[in-house]
């Protein structure tokens, strides 16, 4: 029996990862700063935050880390709370629900 989970589809465009961009974008815009200010607190091009922000560019668990930190927030108990949502957006909390990507 093959797992849902082989040969996964990139997850940009899934309503899971529609919802953490846009709340990254609510933490920055609580942080009060704009992505280029978030940009070089992180270090990098002015356009790296817009590109997230967009879908151009994913983030990996550690750039997650980072960008939390950087808009002042806990990183644990963000990504419970973002953990939380995922899962009741995904309508199951034991983490075994097939994806769905947006329209599905």
């Amino acid at each position: 029996m093959r797992s849902h989970y082989a040969g996964m589809d990139k997850s940009t465009f899934t309503p899971l990862y529609e919802h953490f961009r846009a709340r990254l974008v609510a933490l920055r815009e609580k942080a009060g700063l704009s992505q280029r200010e978030l940009a070089k607190r992180l270090g990098r091009e002015h356009s790296f935050v817009g590109r997230i922000e967009l879908g151009e560019r994913r983030l990996d668990l550690v750039e997650v880390y980072w960008v939390f930190k950087a808009l002042g927030v806990d990183p644990g108990k963000t990504m419970a709370s973002v953990m939380k949502e995922f899962a009741a957006i995904d309508g199951k909390a034991d983490g075994h629900s097939p994806r769905r990507r947006r329209g599905e």
